[in-house]
């Protein structure tokens, strides 16, 4: 069956991807970063940001509940796309940015000064990408797959780093794991593209998954807290530059962000939701406020979002595998800082 229009293949976007990382890169070295320190003993206190339509993202939540004392955040627009929302971070439009861990590398391979700071978002048994196949459908294991096309949001970042984990740790060689075909496929499409067949697998996470489940005639051919157990995926960036200029600036904005991971965990389900409900609400973006009814997590494994070795280690090897970096290009150390997490330390 023909792929539709606007699906991508695994080929063009990762060449496409990889040309954007290096034109961030780029600008960065250039010195054309325009969100940077402010200079002369003083340290920023507004920080640029984008949202994500409909949702209460950690800074959101931190900063309603009062936890970044002087600091303010100044929102600029909002984005789908993590490695978007990295580069602008990394070309100083905003001054931080979350995304996948293995995007995070990518773009240090770059040669873009960058440091994680915060662990983002993550998966557990509330907040999990599910990789569904229909109810009928023969496939059964990884080898089933082979020749088959997986829909996901975006490619060479979690959702691929996930369907190749799984390849490879049931099998399959680097040859037919090559035959397993990556579209990318806008979320909300995902259910339907698979219920029409014209993929064979769609990757479905949050409100999309629990609607399509309920719906029924799928079932999950596995899930990433399945193949890797609870696990933080994404973490915040900021540009190395901005944490040495604004350090005070920087902690508070790390141990804020601390505090609302802590806070999400241990606050009654409901009232997290009527209070990310009212913070959508408030900001007065004509935003709906369907998605948060069914928010149960924001996945992250480590208590205070601190980033653990392995959160780096697991994707250094799957893209020195894939050859996007070179082995032992890094050590996770070199990409992350938990200096600035003073969740827990009095």
């Amino acid at each position: 069956m023909p792929v539709p229009a606007g699906f991508t293949s695994t080929r063009t976007s990762r060449r496409q991807f990889l040309t954007l990382l290096g034109i961030s890169a780029a600008a960065v070295s250039c010195g054309t970063a325009t969100a940077t320190g402010g200079g002369s003993g003083s340290q920023v206190k507004t920080l640029k940001y984008q949202g994500s339509v409909g949702a209460v993202t950690l800074p959101e939540l931190a900063a309603d509940l009062g936890y970044f004392e002087d600091v303010k955040l100044e929102w600029v627009g909002n984005t789908i796309s993590g490695p978007q929302d990295i580069q602008s971070a990394a070309t100083g439009q905003t001054h931080f940015g979350s995304a996948f861990n293995g995007a995070v590398i990518k773009l240090a391979a770059g040669k873009a000064p960058i440091k994680a700071v915060i662990s983002s978002y993550g998966s557990d048994q509330y907040s999990y990408a599910g990789y569904f196949v229909l109810e009928d459908s023969p496939i059964r294991s990884a080898r089933d797959l082979i020749g088959k096309k997986v829909g996901m949001n975006t490619l060479g970042a979690h959702y691929q780093a996930l369907l190749d984990t799984y390849l490879s740790r049931n099998g399959l060689s680097k040859a037919d794991a090559a035959k397993v075909e990556a579209l990318v496929i806008p979320p909300v499409n995902t259910e339907q593209a698979l219920r029409a067949k014209q993929i064979e697998v769609g990757v479905l996470t949050g409100i999309l998954r629990d609607k399509a489940v309920a719906a029924g005639g799928i079932r999950p051919l596995f899930t990433d807290v399945e193949l890797l157990g609870p696990f933080s995926a994404g973490t915040y960036i900021m540009t190395e530059r901005f944490i040495k200029q604004n350090p005070d600036t920087v902690r508070t904005f790390v141990t804020g962000v601390a505090k609302a991971v802590e806070w999400s965990r241990t606050t009654p389900r409901e009232e997290a939701v009527a209070r990310m409900t009212e913070i959508v609400r408030k900001r007065g973006r004509n935003e709906d406020t369907t998605a948060l009814q069914f928010w149960r997590s924001y996945g992250i494994a480590e208590t205070g979002g601190r980033i653990p070795d392995q959160e780096f280690q697991l994707w250094l090897d799957w893209l020195g595998e894939r050859g996007d970096i070179k082995q032992g290009q890094f050590k996770p150390s070199d990409l992350y800082t938990n200096e600035f997490n003073a969740y827990g330390k009095g």
